[in-house]
């Protein structure tokens, strides 16, 4: 007993002298037991050691990492925040964070004014914040298309293949009652029918800590539309699994979070066959460049738990953490926020694929109009809304399981490796 206590005493100390000797201090803010939080871990994890590895940042510096678990609750992700800036005081805060707890703890960024990257949360609302109050929300970059761009490509993907290819006239939305099932849902509802010509008959929303999704297929089906527009971040793979149990008679496709790893065939027990889900990229099924091929490798063969694969937000948390740490190099640290923030706004990585643009990770400024929507989206990740792809690429892919547990790319055609089908329980219309 006395021994195991001397070993756990000298590894803390061991840890206390390396994060003391670091002169630059990263803290991660997210989940601790979530694919999604640990995606974004992992990918800063290996940034740190390679950065490290190269000599450090700023003339030399080494970087330590920090973690503080929010348990996907918002109000312990406000004390995470809390924690991360007043008790290990950082210089940056790179996020795994769900979209409420983001917003649970912007107010404290403001707050602190620690340049801080988040690489899961697309809701548009930060976005408008930032428009709205730029000097306020200078720290913050979200390196991940936000909403309103992931669902307008989904719009096409409404018109070119679920009502052009499958005939589908009308939907039923099931949203879950969530910061992100609520903007998904308005820009949906609101495009559907405009632009891709489909008839919304019904928004269900349902709580997340549901368990019996009988009755909700129920009312589903008893709207008389087409087809499910599920909209799931949290827990979705029981949605999943019963949907596949029950042989549910219509498409359901949407936004299925469980859906983004490799983990989800296992999740549902072979029951999620059929399931289509928008994703950001890179996604499962998603045919890499050399660079992120490169980085799956490493992040394999360091890691043997699940993930098997990160999301796509450890592929932006390896990326970002660079790219970061080169603003810095450029703004002489993190200490003049609106110096960090000029200089994150130029970084610009280009990953090419067989000789055409596959990915690319920087942001849009304050003044660009995109041509689509006709906004702007400073701080927001680059993406392109239109074929052929060629300024960035698309906000999102859509893939779909396979009944026999394969997955791949259905939308936009450009990146597509499959096709859409219909479950094989499911009539054709």
């Amino acid at each position: 007993m006395k021994k195991t206590t001397l070993i756990g005493i000298g590894a803390s100390l061991m840890l206390a002298a390396a994060s003391a000797a670091a002169d630059i201090k990263v803290g991660f803010i997210g989940s601790l037991s979530s694919d999604t939080g640990l995606s974004t871990l992992r990918g800063a994890e290996i940034a740190v050691e390679e950065l490290n590895a190269a000599g450090g940042v700023l003339g030399g510096q080494k970087i330590a990492l920090v973690t503080a678990d929010t348990g996907e609750d918002v109000t312990e992700g406000i004390k995470a925040y809390e924690y991360l800036a007043e008790t290990e005081e950082v210089d940056f805060v790179i996020s795994g964070s769900i979209d409420d707890v983001s917003l649970g703890w912007l107010p404290r960024m403001q707050e602190y004014r620690i340049p801080t990257l988040d690489t899961w949360t697309s809701y548009i609302g930060i976005i408008d914040m930032i428009v709205e109050d730029r000097d306020a929300m200078r720290p913050y970059f979200m390196n991940i298309a936000s909403d309103e761009a992931l669902a307008t490509l989904y719009i096409s993907f409404g018109a070119d293949v679920l009502k052009a290819k499958m005939g589908f006239e009308s939907v039923v939305v099931l949203a879950e009652d969530t910061a992100f099932g609520q903007a998904i849902t308005g820009l949906v509802t609101e495009a559907l029918a405009p632009v891709a010509g489909i008839e919304v008959k019904d928004v269900i929303s349902y709580d997340i800590n549901t368990v019996d999704f009988a009755p909700v297929f129920a009312k589903a089906q008893n709207s008389g539309a087409d087809f499910i527009y599920q909209i799931s971040s949290v827990n979705s793979q029981v949605m999943s699994s019963q949907y596949v149990k029950l042989q549910v008679p219509m498409a359901m496709t949407g936004v299925n979070v469980s859906a983004l790893g490799l983990e989800y065939w296992d999740d549902t027990g072979g029951n999620g066959g059929g399931i289509s889900t928008l994703s950001p990229l890179p996604s499962v099924g998603f045919a890499l460049d050399p660079v992120s091929q490169a980085f799956v490798d490493t992040y394999q063969a360091k890691y043997t738990s699940r993930p098997k694969i990160p999301h796509f937000n450890g592929f932006n948390a390896y990326h970002g953490l660079k790219q970061a740490m080169a603003a810095a190099e450029e703004a002489g640290g993190f200490k003049d926020v609106d110096a960090w923030a000029a200089a994150m706004l130029k970084q610009d990585l280009k990953l090419e694929k067989d000789g055409q643009l596959w990915l690319r990770y920087g942001f849009w400024d304050y003044d660009t109009v995109e041509p689509v929507t006709g906004r702007t989206y400073p701080h927001n990740a680059y993406f392109d809304l239109a074929a052929p792809y060629d300024f960035a690429q698309p906000s999102m892919v859509v893939v779909q399981w396979k009944e026999d547990g394969t997955v791949g790319v259905v939308y936009p055609f450009e990146y597509a490796n499959t096709e859409f089908t219909l479950p094989s329980w499911v009539p054709e219309k």
